[in-house]
C-alpha cells in the first residue's frame, strides 16, 4: 500500500477534502492510504508529525495555488524536502494545480502536473471531472511504482532502531474517514450566488475585450447595467451575431443566475437558469437543462458557471 502525503495551504482545505473523496476507490482497493496535517492528534509535536509522515510517504501531492506558493511552510519546507526525496528516487511528487498562479518556474515546474495539461482544477467547468482526472493520474503513478518498491519500504533493511522509534511515537489507531458534510446557511448560498454573478460579469467583460484580438472584424460590447444585470453583444462587420443578458434572479430557494438570448430581455424571462446546490464540501451550480449547452447534471464551480454561460452566448456566433 502506497502512502500519499498532502502538502497544501489551509485556504485550499475544501479542495483537498474533495480530492481525497475522489481517491476513495484507491483506498477501498487497498492501494493507498492518505495523510494530511488534520490527522495530527493532540499532544503530537507538529513538525515531527508532519515531517515524519513526509519522510515515509511514497507519493507527495503538492496542491498548488497562490496561497501554497505564498506559504513559507508549504513552499520552503514541505515542497523543498519533497523535491529532495523525488530527485533521490525515494518518493514521487505530483503537482496538482488547484488555481491559476505562476508555478511553471518553481522547482516542481518541470514535473508533469495534474489535472490534464496542468489546467487548474478551478478552471474546469465541472470540478468533479477535474478531480477525477487527478485521481486517475495518481492511480497510474501508484501502479507504476509497483509492489516491489512498496515492499522495499517496509523491509527489515530499514535503519536500526527505526521500528522502535516509530512504535514509541505512534498515535492511537484512527480512521481517515473523519470528513463530515458541510452545513451551508441561506446567507452562505446567497453570498455564493452574488459573488458568482460578479465573477460572471468580469469573465464576460474580459472575454469580450479579448475576442477582437483573436478574430479580425469582430467586436463586442459589454454593459454592467446594475448590480443584478449585464448585457453582451458581438458584431461582425457591424452586424449583430450574438447577444445575451445575464441576470441575478431572485435570491433564495428559487433563485440563481439566468441567461436570455436577448440583451434587453424582460424580467422573468430566460433561456437557461443556473441554480445553487450544496454538495458535501462546497456549493456549486446546476443548470435547469433548458439550453443545448450540455451542462445538465454537471456540478459547476463559479468558474465553470461562467464558462458554461459564455459557451451558450458564443455558440450563437459559431453556428
Amino acid at each position: 500500500m502506497a502512502t500519499i502525503f498532502f502538502s497544501y495551504s489551509h485556504k485550499d482545505e475544501v479542495l483537498r477534502n474533495e480530492l481525497e473523496a475522489h481517491l476513495a476507490l484507491l483506498k477501498h482497493e487497498g492501494l493507498v492510504d492518505t495523510w494530511h496535517d488534520r490527522r495530527i492528534v493532540a499532544g503530537d509535536q507538529f513538525d515531527d508529525a508532519i515531517f515524519g509522515q513526509l519522510e515515509a510517504a511514497d507519493v507527495v501531492l503538492l496542491l498548488v495555488s497562490s496561497d501554497f506558493i505564498n506559504s513559507p511552510y508549504c513552499y520552503s519546507r514541505e515542497m523543498t524536502r519533497a523535491m529532495e526525496r523525488h530527485n533521490a528516487g525515494q518518493a514521487r511528487v505530483i503537482p496538482v494545480i488547484l488555481r491559476h498562479c505562476d508555478w511553471t518556474r518553481a522547482p516542481f515546474g518541470k514535473l508533469l502536473a495534474a489535472p490534464r495539461d496542468g489546467r487548474p482544477v478551478m478552471s474546469w467547468p465541472d470540478r468533479d471531472e477535474a478531480l477525477a482526472d487527478v485521481a486517475r493520474q495518481v492511480r497510474q503513478a501508484v501502479e507504476a511504482m509497483g509492489a516491489a518498491s512498496a515492499r522495499a519500504k517496509r523491509s527489515p533493511s530499514a535503519a536500526p532502531g527505526a521500528s522502535a522509534k516509530a512504535s514509541a511515537t505512534a498515535a492511537l489507531p484512527r480512521s481517515s474517514n473523519l470528513r463530515l458534510k458541510q452545513e451551508f446557511t441561506e446567507k452562505d448560498v446567497d453570498d455564493f450566488v452574488r459573488s458568482s454573478f460578479d465573477y460572471v460579469c468580469r469573465f464576460f467583460e474580459g472575454s469580450i475585450d479579448a475576442i477582437g484580438e483573436r478574430n479580425p472584424g469582430v467586436s463586442g460590447t459589454f454593459d454592467r447595467i446594475d448590480s443584478r444585470r449585464m448585457a453582451a453583444i458581438l458584431y461582425r462587420g457591424g452586424k449583430k451575431i450574438a447577444e445575451c443578458s445575464v441576470r441575478l434572479d431572485s435570491l433564495g430557494r428559487a433563485g440563481g443566475i439566468a441567461l436570455s438570448y436577448d440583451s434587453s430581455a424582460s424580467p422573468g424571462s430566460y433561456n437557461e437558469m443556473l441554480t445553487p446546490e450544496a454538495g458535501e464540501q462546497s456549493l456549486h451550480f446546476k443548470s435547469m437543462g433548458m439550453s443545448w449547452g450540455g451542462g445538465h447534471n454537471k456540478h459547476l464551480s463559479q468558474e465553470g458557471a461562467a464558462e458554461f454561460l459564455w459557451e451558450l452566448f458564443i455558440k450563437q456566433a459559431q453556428t
